[in-house]
C-alpha cells in the first residue's frame, strides 16, 4: 500500500492522510476514533499458517464427537453435524439451518477464502479470481460463529451435569483450538494489503491510487468530493457521473457513496425483530420429558436453573447474551435510525461508539440457540429422559438473525452528514 495517500474513515466518511505505521500500532480515524489501520508484520505468513492449521481443526472437529453423557451404562454422544441432524428431524429445520450455516458452513468457506487467497500470493502469484475471493471472505466473517459455540457448549456441559456423566469428546478440545486460531488468522489477514499485493503481481499498483481531489470548500467527507469507499475491498474512488450501476474498478462490487436504502432495510429488520421478540422470551424455549412428567421451560426459566443450582456467573452470561443483548440491540439500533432520520446532530462520536457495540457483541445471542442444540443432541433416553427445542427457539434464532442484518444494513456514515457543510444527499 502506497503510503501517505488519500484515505476515507468507513464508518464517517472522513478525508485524511494515510501514514506509516510503527511495528505492533494502530491508525485511527481523528474524527471518530475508528480503527483505518493496523501494522501487521509478517500478517501473510502468519495467516497462512494460521489457516492451514485451521483447516486441520475443522477436519477433526466435524468427524469426531464433541461431548458424550453416560447414564446407566449408555453413552449418547454426538458430532455437531449430528445435532444439526436431530434438531431437523424434530422439526425445527430453520433452527437447524441456522446451526449449521453459522458453525459448520461459514467456518469452512472462511478457510477455503483465505487459502484461496493467500496460498497464491505466498509464490508472488495473483489468485484466480481474487474479487470473487474477497467477497467471499467478507460475506463469511460476520457469521463464523465458532467462538460463541464454545461458550454454549461451556453453559451446556453445566447444565448436562446435572442429569448424568459428562464425557468429553475430542471435537470438544479441537473446537477450542480452532476458536483461537481462526482468530489469530482473521487479525493476521490484511486485506487491502493483500489488494496491494495483488497490485504489485499485475505491476498496476498505480491504476488503483485515490484520484486527485477537487477543491470544495467545508468538504470533509469523501461523499462530498464524490468520492466512493468500497465496502468489499477499500479502495476509494471517483463515483462515475449519471445515474445507473457503478462498480468497483478492482474487485467489481457495487459501488455507492452510502448504503442503498439504508434506514428503510434497518427499520424493516428491526420492527420483524421487535415483533419476535415477544414469543422468545413468552413462549417456551425447551420441552423436556422425563418420568416425572413434562416441563416447557423459557429462556428466564433457564437462567434462573443456572441461578439456583449455584452456577451464577453462567447464568449471569445467559441473561445478558439472551435477554438483555437483544433488547439493548433493537433499543440502540432505534434510537440511532432515529437520531440519523431526524438529522440530529447530537454527540454524533458517542452514536458511532454506539453503533459499533452493537456490531461487537451482536453474535453473542447465540449462545442459547447452541445450548438448546447440545441438550436436544445429547439427551435422549428415551425411556428416562428427552428435550426438544420449543417454538421460542425458532423466534429467537430469528431475533438474532434480524438484528444482526439490521446493523449490517445500517450505514454509520449517514450520523455523520447531517455536519457536512455542503451535504450531499445520500441515497436512502
Amino acid at each position: 500500500m502506497t503510503r501517505n495517500e488519500i484515505i476515507a474513515c468507513e464508518q464517517c466518511d472522513l478525508l485524511q492522510l494515510d501514514a506509516p505505521l510503527a511495528a505492533g500500532s494502530t491508525l485511527r480515524c481523528r474524527r471518530c476514533h475508528a480503527e483505518l489501520r493496523r501494522d501487521r508484520a509478517n500478517g501473510p505468513a502468519y495467516a497462512l499458517a494460521f489457516t492451514f492449521a485451521s483447516a486441520v481443526l475443522l477436519v477433526i472437529s466435524n468427524l469426531f464427537p464433541i461431548v458424550g453423557l453416560s447414564f446407566n451404562g449408555n453413552l449418547v454422544q454426538t458430532t455437531l453435524a449430528g445435532a444439526v441432524r436431530m434438531l431437523y428431524e424434530h422439526g425445527t429445520w430453520p433452527l437447524a439451518l441456522l446451526v449449521a450455516l453459522t458453525t459448520i458452513v461459514t467456518p469452512v468457506l472462511q478457510v477455503v477464502a483465505m487459502l484461496w487467497l493467500l496460498l497464491p500470493l505466498r509464490f508472488g502469484r495473483v489468485p484466480w479470481r481474487a474479487a470473487e475471493g474477497f467477497r467471499l471472505f467478507q460475506l463469511t466473517r460476520p457469521w463464523g460463529m465458532t467462538e460463541v459455540l464454545i461458550l454454549g457448549l461451556l453453559v451446556a456441559l453445566v447444565k448436562l451435569a446435572h442429569i448424568a456423566k459428562v464425557v468429553p469428546g475430542t471435537a470438544l478440545w479441537s473446537f477450542i483450538a480452532l476458536m483461537l486460531l481462526l482468530a489469530a488468522a482473521s487479525a493476521a489477514f490484511d486485506p487491502r494489503d493483500a489488494w496491494a499485493r495483488i497490485g504489485a503481481c499485475q505491476h498496476n499498483a498505480r491504476a488503483w491510487l485515490p484520484p486527485p481531489l477537487r477543491r470544495r470548500r467545508g468538504a470533509l467527507t469523501a461523499a462530498a468530493h464524490g468520492l466512493a469507499l468500497c465496502e468489499e475491498c477499500g479502495l476509494l474512488t471517483r463515483q462515475p457521473a449519471g445515474a445507473g450501476k457503478h462498480v468497483c474498478p478492482r474487485c467489481k462490487a457495487p459501488l455507492h457513496l452510502r448504503k442503498p436504502a439504508s434506514l428503510s432495510r434497518t427499520w424493516a429488520y428491526l420492527v420483524a425483530a421487535m415483533v419476535l421478540y415477544v414469543p422468545a422470551n413468552l413462549l417456551p424455549v425447551m420441552d423436556t420429558s422425563s418420568l416425572f412428567g413434562t416441563q416447557k421451560d423459557t429462556i428466564m426459566s433457564g437462567v434462573v436453573y443456572l441461578w439456583v443450582s449455584g452456577s451464577w456467573p453462567l447464568a449471569v452470561l445467559v441473561f445478558i447474551a439472551s435477554i438483555a443483548v437483544p433488547m439493548l440491540k433493537i433499543l440502540g439500533l432505534a434510537y440511532l435510525a432515529v437520531s440519523t432520520q431526524l438529522r440530529s446532530q447530537w454527540l454524533p462520536g458517542q452514536r458511532t461508539r454506539i453503533y459499533r457495540v452493537i456490531e461487537l457483541v451482536g453474535r453473542w445471542s447465540m449462545l442459547d440457540i447452541y445450548v438448546i442444540t447440545m441438550l436436544v443432541a445429547l439427551v435422549q433416553f428415551q425411556a428416562l429422559a428427552t428435550i426438544k427445542a420449543g417454538p421460542a427457539s425458532i423466534a429467537f434464532g430469528a431475533v438474532v438473525v434480524l438484528t444482526l442484518l439490521a446493523a449490517m444494513a445500517f450505514d454509520p456514515r449517514l450520523i455523520w452528514d447531517a455536519l457536512e457543510k455542503n451535504h450531499v444527499r445520500a441515497e436512502r
